[in-house]
């Protein structure tokens, strides 16, 4: 294992990436690598790699960003079905504040007028991970305060090329996936399909699965063109996703868990996630020594029926009230717990009430971006330009059916059905950004501007409704400054400051003024070292937030009044330090031991005093910490490599969190109140063989130690996290 292949485990160097960037390919949205081993770009920016998406064959984005400083991550399942993932402090909450692309382009189900992110693609057939942070995510929008994943997926290649991977494992895991592509003349396809499924980890009250099933496919095809001043290209992309996942938000009390933490209550017999997600995409690449141009456009499509427990009838109590106090609750809960019939002679009747989020969505457009490198007064401008049209909806028909708890099994009552949410939102957007990179002597300077233009739109559909129609426009302009120094061959400092903004939904308030929206001004400042043999990049952050905005969701709420409801937290504080370190030691001529460490510190500041019932933040007074934000993350990473095998350890430690900002008050009961996430630390472990041209063995374990920790008591108790899982596949490429 030489240098390149220890870049590629820390993932931002000069990592051999260098055949992308000829190829220029077009699935990435912005080539991190260059020639040189010193990266000489403004603003953060973490490249995972195909190599190291392999090393440890993770199927699940939160480990797989475990490895980029500056991730914060709330886990729920276990398999990362859902991600909640933020950057420098945002709430991770269904990842709603990050940009997300696939291959340079939005692929949230409705990015405007609905961000919770329920779809994510299957990571298994990513290429590479591309993450964005602080100024360098100017050019990605429209969540612009903490930046912008990019998921890679395989290009069409120049020859023939094929591969297949298969594995089994604990719970009953499962994956194939396979991929075949060729060329033929200008003509080339690629065809790939993922299966992933398990029977989960978790113990169902009166027996049943508690896993998944996904399945993925995709279908590309380009045609090369070579002219005298240009080449271009034209690609059509096709997908298809489908999940089946017996998943549910209900969680157990603290006792329960410490008894059994991967007990599920009988009352979540019944939950089932059902989901299918389209996409087709037209590309087109024109490319010349001094402009490349890129035309992509798009159709997403998505629908989603979730089936879950929402309360219990005959209750004031909501489900987190009664898992966090069951002293105070013990009929309600003997009932989710399947001890006590929903019918009891003479007493109070508790029936289960099951509430079905169905939702169809779209999101569709067309967006332009461009490069163009032109001398002016004896110096070289990188101009980079871009202009996006992008419509989205979300049309939501939710109702809620009632079971009755009989004997410890969760029976349908017939009859019941009765819709509770019917309603339309819907955006469109226009995009537009401009940036100069110009290089004086050894300072590298980049000056741009973001647009969002958004008119949006909000419908109650519900028949017996009075009528609750509205529309707003947005128009705002956000400025970006970044800058990179280079003291010498091996180091150089970098800089930037930028406008952060995260537009607010259509059904919410149109207030007409700065607290309708989430701002806040993004500081950075850091270095970088690399003399080809020890890599070091230290970067320090400040959001200054002029404005915090929070909602209610299903995922992060526990109460069913205040689900869609936005909430403005004040000015807030957050700011830390990212580091990343790797290096290679040769222990002879065959044996390399790759070393390398990540590190976050974050820390976060309520600037006002408020009284506020979003259940999260309750009473703030100025200096409370944002919940579910870790003040330390570390994960370091050591192994042992040859040419034919190699063995890699990595070990990720996050600190304590707190459940809540503040502290409930008169009349407004918190009932996670002073309680904290404790702090994890869990080891995973990989191997594999080399068959030379028969291929690879593979075997894992994750979380080696089993860790059984409490991840989060969001929305509905305690949950945990994965526990010890082992696998070992097989995968062949040629």
């Amino acid at each position: 294992m030489k240098f390149s292949k220890l870049a590629l485990a820390v993932g931002v160097a000069a990592l051999g990436f260098n055949a992308l960037a000829e190829d220029k390919n077009l699935e990435h949205i912005q080539i991190i690598s260059h020639h040189d081993k010193l990266r000489t770009e403004a603003g953060s920016a973490t490249l995972i790699s195909e190599e190291l998406l392999e090393e440890f064959e993770f199927d699940d984005i939160h480990r797989i960003l475990s490895q980029v400083p500056g991730v914060n991550i709330r886990e729920e399942d276990g398999f990362g079905l859902r991600p909640n993932i933020g950057f420098r402090g945002v709430t991770p909450e269904r990842s709603k504040k990050i940009t997300i692309l696939e291959d340079g382009v939005l692929i949230g189900p409705a990015p405007y007028s609905a961000p919770a992110a329920y779809y994510f693609p299957v990571t298994t057939r990513m290429t590479a991970v591309e993450v964005f942070k602080g100024p360098a995510a100017i050019k990605y929008g429209p969540q612009t305060v903490a930046g912008t994943l990019n998921l890679v997926t395989r290009q069409v290649p120049d020859y023939a090329i094929g591969g297949l991977d298969l594995a089994t494992g604990s719970d009953g895991y499962a994956k194939a996936h396979g991929y075949y592509g060729n060329r033929q003349d200008n003509i080339g396809f690629l065809v790939e399909g993922v299966h992933l499924e398990s029977d989960g980890f978790k113990e169902l009250d009166g027996g049943g699965d508690t896993g998944f099933k996904k399945d993925d496919f995709l279908i590309k095809a380009d045609y090369k063109l070579d002219g005298q001043q240009f080449d271009q290209r034209f690609e059509v992309k096709l997908s298809y996703a489908d999940e089946l996942s017996d998943e549910t938000y209900l969680g157990l009390t603290d006792s329960d868990f410490a008894e059994n933490p991967y007990r599920r209550y009988a009352a979540s017999q019944p939950a089932q996630m059902d989901t299918k997600h389209t996409q087709v995409m037209f590309t087109h690449q024109l490319t010349s020594q001094s402009v490349d141009l890129t035309t992509r456009v798009y159709r997403n499509d998505y629908e989603r029926a979730w089936l879950k427990l929402n309360g219990l009838s005959n209750s004031s109590a909501s489900l987190s009230d009664i898992l966090a106090s069951p002293e105070l609750f013990e009929a309600q809960y003997d009932v989710i717990r399947g001890e006590r019939n929903s019918v009891v002679a003479g007493e109070t009747t508790h029936f289960l009430t099951m509430g079905t989020n169905d939702r169809e969505y779209y999101s569709q457009g067309i967006q332009v971006d461009g490069d163009w490198r032109v001398p002016v007064f004896g110096l070289t401008h990188n101009v980079s330009f871009g202009v996006r049209f992008h419509q989205d909806e979300i049309e939501r028909n939710h109702f809620e059916d009632t079971y009755s708890m009989i004997d410890g099994v969760s029976t349908r009552v017939e009859g019941t059905k009765t819709f509770t949410t019917e309603d339309t939102e819907s955006t469109d957007a226009w995009s537009v950004y401009i940036e100069d990179q110009v290089t004086l002597d050894k300072l590298t300077l980049g000056v741009g501007v973001r647009g969002e233009l958004m008119d949006m739109e909000y419908q109650n559909d519900k028949p017996d409704s009075a009528d609750d129609y509205q529309t707003k426009t947005t128009r705002i302009w956000l400025p970006g400054v970044s800058g990179f120094y280079q003291l010498n061959d091996n180091s150089g400092l970098l800089f930037g400051v930028h406008q952060g903004f995260v537009p607010s939904s259509p059904s919410s308030p149109a207030r007409g003024d700065d607290d309708e929206f989430e701002k806040s001004v993004n500081y950075e400042f850091g270095g970088r070292f690399n003399d080809g043999v020890t890599q070091f990049e230290i970067v320090g952050f400040y959001n200054d937030y002029s404005n915090l905005i929070e909602s209610c969701g299903q995922s992060n709420c526990g109460t069913q009044v205040q689900l869609d409801t936005e909430f403005s937290g004040g000015e807030v504080d957050v700011w830390g330090v990212e580091s990343q370190f790797a290096q290679t030691y040769p222990l002879n001529i065959h044996l390399d031991v790759p070393m390398s460490m990540t590190y976050t510190y974050t820390q976060s500041e309520f600037q006002e005093e408020l009284y506020s019932e979003f259940v999260q933040w309750g009473h703030i007074r100025p200096g409370d910490r944002l919940p579910y934000l870790p003040t330390h993350q570390a994960t370091f990473s050591v192994g042992l490599a040859h040419q034919d095998w190699a063995v890699d350890l990595l070990v990720k430690y996050v600190s304590e969190m707190p459940e809540t900002a503040g502290v409930g008050y008169e009349n407004f009961d918190m009932p996670l109140a002073g309680k904290e996430v404790p702090a994890t630390t869990v080891v995973d472990l990989a191997a594999h063989y080399e068959l030379g041209q028969y291929g690879r063995i593979y075997a894992k374990i994750d979380n080696l130690f089993d860790q059984d920790n409490i991840v989060s008591r969001r929305p509905y108790g305690a949950r945990p996290g994965k526990p010890r899982t082992m696998s070992i596949g097989y995968k062949y490429q040629f």
